[in-house]
């Protein structure tokens, strides 16, 4: 079963294919997508990568979190379901 992330703090740079590549090293990406703005379309600063399985999830969040990318520490962490 996938497992969703949270990835925040992420420089306005960084584009879908920037976040899946980041993630991929650390197992299967189903999916990698930075929020924009509706208006603007400029970067949120936060995005959620989809792995294929909690293990792939869980190796990931503890090689990223508080690791730099493209100059700014990013947050991984397990995405909450929405109420």
């Amino acid at each position: 079963m996938s497992t969703k992330l949270f990835v925040g703090s992420l420089p306005f740079s960084v584009d879908d294919n920037t976040l899946q590549r980041t993630f991929e090293g650390h197992g299967t990406v189903i999916s990698a997508k930075v929020i924009k703005d509706r208006e603007t379309g400029r970067s949120r600063g936060f995005g959620f990568v989809e792995m294929e399985n909690s293990n792939e999830a869980k190796n990931a969040m503890n090689a990223l979190h508080d690791t730099k990318l493209e100059g700014r520490n990013i947050v991984v962490n397990e995405a909450k379901a929405r109420d």
